[in-house]
């Protein structure tokens, strides 16, 4: 697990370097690896490339294993000859066939000795790919099978070719934290999360934000995560702000076939589209009309490559919004394009103690841009760290106002995050952009840093100056706390 390193942080959002050694190429992540199929290119993978910058792309050996047409002239010709591909190539083994027909005939052992023999630079074992919502012993089987076979796949002789290890374990966090724990076990390199497609196809958000931090608890910072199967690039931030550094996608040109646009709000569909909503050379050089009026197959290409567009240049601003400090703002905005998106947010959020674990200690700045926003690691990060803050006195100012020489001690209030010691006023995250019109959550956070300090001081005597602060804020501070609006005559 020496092949990836990761250069920086936001949230559990990592900026990092997966080295692939028998590629002799270095991609950096996060990364979107288009999906290939052997059979049928709606956009060539030597375009990939040179069009958008593809340093890795993955396919499927066991269609290639499988294929009358294909198995010869990869076996001569190698993958990347084939292919037309100069980057990294992941290979798939054949579990997305286990899991859509319930049986494939091959073992672990034979499909790893055919992506080694072909060139793969990324293998993958045939794991059991154990939907959401069966029953747990179903899961619990499941996952002993494929954890016998990642251990297999780990004394296969696959010289530089790495190769992936699988975590299953369905909807249930505990099986998938286990699982994921288990992946570690067997050093093996690259660490997918299995099994998930289906909870994206039902838009099942929140459901995968569990799972992705379940799966993130037992793997911990070692090694690339991939989500298998996140194609769209509307959930690319969150998946990412959890800890997923490789995504793989083959919406680019399945959508295209049925006339679907992909933007980073949703899909829309051709037919539906008077103008086109994006500035990529397909979109600036044809309006939708003439997209309408061309051959199926020109209609099909173009669609994949504005679809292509959108999913690099999301990826491209994620990874700039973990290298600025401001990839929790860029999940917000997101989530604000779907419902089920915006779920998917709120149960990533229920995770910030996990996330706290690794997000920047200091950053350019906070942005204050929803409700949501109360919910963040670096409130909870101020919260916790009260505790190595002294009190001096025993009659102690916590205000929204200027402070009083009546106090032995006069601290600043601030929400979300709550008190502070003034000294600390002019840094991160206190310097925070809030709105002048403060919402009820950022109160409410405050007033649960307020709670915070009093239990640790039993014994200091609290005074709270508040700005007009809602009853639902309020009624979070201790009994003992003295209470005046900031605005109210004495």
């Amino acid at each position: 697990m020496t092949n990836f390193e990761v250069r920086q942080y936001d949230a559990a959002g990592r900026l990092g370097e997966l080295t692939v050694p028998r590629a002799g190429v270095t991609v950096e992540t996060p990364t979107i690896l288009p999906v290939v199929n052997p059979h049928v290119q709606t956009v060539a993978p030597a375009t990939l490339a040179s069009e958008f910058g593809a340093e890795i792309l993955i396919t499927n050996s066991y269609i290639l294993h499988g294929s009358d047409d294909l198995r010869e002239p990869v076996l001569e010709q190698g993958l990347h000859d084939l292919l037309g591909f100069d980057g990294a190539i992941m290979t798939d083994s054949g579990s997305f066939q286990l899991a859509e027909y319930g049986d494939i005939d091959v073992t672990t052992e034979e499909i790893l000795e055919f992506q080694h023999e072909i060139g793969s630079d990324i293998g993958t074992p045939v794991d059991i790919p154990t939907p959401p919502d069966v029953d747990r012993e179903r899961a619990t089987e499941e996952l002993e099978t494929t954890q016998e076979r990642l251990e297999h796949a780990a004394t296969v002789d696959t010289g530089e070719m790495l190769v992936s290890a699988p975590v299953q374990g369905a909807t249930y966090p505990d099986l998938r934290e286990r699982a994921a724990a288990d992946a570690v076990s067997t050093g093996l390199d690259v660490f997918p999360l299995g099994a998930v497609v289906p909870l994206m196809n039902e838009y099942r958000y929140a459901d995968l934000a569990d799972v992705v931090a379940a799966c993130k608890r037992g793997l911990g910072e070692v090694g690339p995560v991939h989500l298998f199967g996140a194609g769209h690039p509307m959930m690319f931030a969150m998946a990412a702000a959890l800890g997923c550094d490789l995504f793989d996608s083959a919406a680019y040109a399945l959508y295209a076939r049925d006339d679907r646009y992909l933007t980073v709000q949703g899909t829309e569909l051709l037919d539906e589209l008077s103008h086109f909503p994006c500035h990529c050379p397909v979109c600036t050089d044809h309006t939708p009309a003439e997209l309408k009026g061309m051959a199926d197959d020109r209609r099909e290409e173009l669609l994949a490559r504005h679809n292509l567009h959108v999913t690099y240049g999301e990826i491209r601003t994620v990874k700039q919004a973990i290298r600025s400090g401001n990839l929790m703002e860029l999940v917000d905005s997101r989530a604000r394009g779907h419902p089920a998106m915006l779920d998917g947010y709120r149960a990533l959020l229920d995770h910030a103690e996990q996330l706290e674990r690794t997000d920047p200690v200091s950053k350019d700045a906070f942005f204050y841009t929803s409700n949501e926003s109360a919910h963040r690691p670096e409130v909870r990060r101020h919260q916790d760290r009260l505790e190595r803050l002294p009190v001096e006195g025993d009659e102690v100012l916590l205000t929204e106002g200027s402070s009083s020489a009546q106090y032995d001690e006069s601290w600043g209030v601030l929400p979300p995050f709550g008190p502070y010691p003034r000294e600390l006023a002019d840094t991160y995250p206190l310097t925070a952009e809030t709105p002048d019109r403060t919402d009820r959550a950022a109160y409410e956070a405050a007033a649960t840093g307020v709670r915070r300090l009093v239990e640790l001081h039993p014994d200091v005597s609290f005074t709270l100056v508040h700005d007009d602060w809602p009853a639902t804020a309020l009624d979070r501070v201790p009994d003992s706390v003295r209470l005046r609006d900031l605005h109210a005559r004495d």
